[in-house]
């Protein structure tokens, strides 16, 4: 029974450690002017650069239909553009601006100070235990992850 009281509480605490960690990550991006799927957007885009719009949407772990509003919102800010690619008409290149790029810079320097703040003191051999198992967990939840 020790072994199942365990595993419900790590699974709990996972679950309440990723919802704080996504509400003060918001709150400080709500801060600067971005909503929470705005600064994804733009944090995801500055790692990975170009993407396609379908591309950006599994990324984000989105339907296509919410990250065309997503990125219909994010062009009116002029936070992105939309590029045709080679070859297929249909399909647009999302990329940052430079108004985007420096709000992308923003939300980086966010999720560092967040970051620092939330395991900057935790030793090195404990994070890269926890990060696999969580890697472990990501695999049977995700097989192709």
């Amino acid at each position: 029974m020790h072994a199942d009281v365990a595993r419900a509480e790590f699974m709990e605490t996972l679950t309440g450690v990723g919802r704080r960690i996504r509400t003060a990550f918001n709150a400080r991006v709500v801060a600067h002017g971005l909503t929470y799927a705005r600064a994804r957007t733009l944090f995801c885009l500055s790692r990975l650069g170009r993407l396609t719009q379908s591309e950006l949407a599994a990324e984000l772990e989105l339907e296509n239909a919410t990250v065309v509003r997503l990125l219909d919102g994010m062009e009116k800010l002029h936070l992105i553009s939309r590029l045709p690619v080679e070859n297929d008409r249909r399909a647009k290149h999302v990329v940052l601006t430079k108004h985007g790029q420096a709000q992308a810079d923003i939300v980086a320097t966010i999720a560092a100070e967040l970051r620092d703040e939330i395991i900057g003191d935790i030793a090195t051999a404990d994070l890269r235990g926890a990060a696999a198992v969580l890697r472990t967990l990501a695999k049977r939840l995700d097989p192709a992850s």
